[in-house]
């Protein structure tokens, strides 16, 4: 049967007898037709010799619905094109089919996904590098090709970096880039030869790095301490006690609920989460408990700190931070207009999480801590001959030095007579 096929004749072909089919051929494009099952199925194929076969044969196009009648005989031209040159269609469906699948793995998310699974995952502070390539390049680069980012691209993330203020963080983000080009040259698996990151220099790009001075003033703690009560949980509950332990941002964030003995009122926190391999221990205070205590359990989740209907840790992010200084910023004000003084005129310097451990090892220091003990409360542990020598654990005197920086963190939040910010502050509503 042959006829000039349109979609009102297409749509009124009836089905098969029970267990066969049927052709209707296309009267426009010799070859072309569509077959129907039983079923009322509708399908164009092409009949032709193929390459290799001495007989016609049907090949299917498409289903109807999936594919319209425009592009089924357009299709078709290009099949009979190719058989003309002596070359099978399938074949070259296949080869355009592998050559898109390589295409698509040697987009940059493709590689940055697999340099987070094989690579980062394995690192322990592979998570804050993983947000870097997400969040900084990922969001930029995604769809395009890993060979076709160049110097210039990467200068303009770096660049753009520096210019929100975050230069430590460029400095960081320029090293992941330089690592992840490094390692998908390693590879050998995505036809990249060189790093566009080869011949930048950092120091010429965003400046020298110098070492981080800053620390949080007294009216700085208290407007964070009032931000993360008001923000409750997680991430003001993580605030608070990266300020009483004096921890790093991602063992406290993802911390779990097995590293916790609250009966000894101890936290060992895991060799594999911590910076020098071995385990430690932080001596929990009545501060440290009352908060830990308070925190909501889920089944689903190991994690002491998650956002609702997350199973993963979460930690604070750049957004995150973002509202802390938000609400920071409006305390200080409030505390200079008690003071008499302008409080347009008050800002807060720029100052990243990590800022919170050099507070309180400021302190400790302060209220005449031995560095000794003050170095093992922030996990820097023992250096040279003490490292094997001593092998007193110094748990006693960590603890009481945590109780006296709890203490005066107590004080700092309840200076008299007003602006009092209680440290076991209730949780605001989320």
């Amino acid at each position: 049967m042959r006829r000039v096929l349109n979609d009102r004749i297409i749509k009124g072909l009836k089905p098969a007898k029970l267990g066969q089919r049927y052709d209707v051929m296309d009267a426009v494009l010799p070859g072309l037709g569509v077959r129907v099952t039983d079923k009322g199925t509708r399908s164009f194929v092409l009949v032709a010799r193929f390459p290799g076969s001495s007989n016609p044969t049907r090949r299917a196009l498409g289903e109807y619905g999936a594919l319209g009648l425009a592009d089924a005989r357009d299709e078709a031209r290009k099949w009979l094109g190719l058989i003309a040159r002596g070359l099978d269609p399938a074949a070259e469906v296949e080869r355009k089919r592998l050559a898109e699948q390589r295409k698509q793995a040697g987009t940059f998310a493709s590689v940055a996904e697999v340099f987070i699974k094989e690579k980062l995952s394995t690192e322990r502070r592979g998570h804050d590098a993983e947000l870097q390539v997400r969040n900084e390049f990922i969001s930029r680069w995604g769809k395009r090709p890993i060979t076709e980012i160049d110097a210039a691209d990467v200068k303009a993330v770096i660049r753009e970096i520096k210019a929100r203020g975050a230069f430590y963080m460029a400095h960081q983000v320029l090293a992941t880039c330089r690592r992840m080009f490094a390692w998908a040259i390693e590879q050998g698996d995505y036809g990249l030869e060189h790093s566009p990151c080869d011949h930048l220099k950092a120091k010429s790009l965003i400046g020298e790095k110098r070492p981080r001075t800053r620390i949080l003033t007294d009216d700085e703690l208290r407007a964070f301490w009032r931000a993360c009560v008001r923000m409750a949980y997680p991430h003001g509950d993580i605030g608070r006690l990266l300020l009483l332990t004096g921890g790093r941002h991602r063992e406290v964030a993802a911390a779990p609920w097995s590293e916790f003995d609250l009966a000894k009122r101890i936290w060992t926190i895991d060799p594999k989460r911590f910076k020098s391999d071995a385990p430690h221990v932080v001596p929990l205070t009545d501060e440290m408990l009352a908060l830990i205590r308070d925190l909501p359990r889920f089944k689903s989740s190991p994690f002491l700190f998650v956002t609702p209907g997350n199973k993963v840790a979460t930690d604070i992010t750049e957004k995150v931070k973002t509202k802390i200084d938000t609400r920071m910023l409006r305390t200080l004000r409030a505390l200079a207009r008690q003071r008499g003084e302008d409080p347009s005129a008050v800002e807060i310097k720029p100052w990243v999480v990590h800022d919170l451990r050099r507070t309180v090892r400021t302190q400790l220091a302060a209220m005449r801590v031995p560095d000794a003990i003050a170095e093992m409360i922030l996990g820097h542990g023992k250096k040279g001959l003490q490292r094997v020598y001593d092998q007193h654990t110094y748990a006693d005197e960590m603890r009481d030095a945590l109780e006296r920086w709890n203490a005066r963190l107590r004080s700092i939040l309840e200076p008299p007579p007003a602006n009092v910010v209680a440290i076991r502050g209730r949780k605001a509503k989320a």
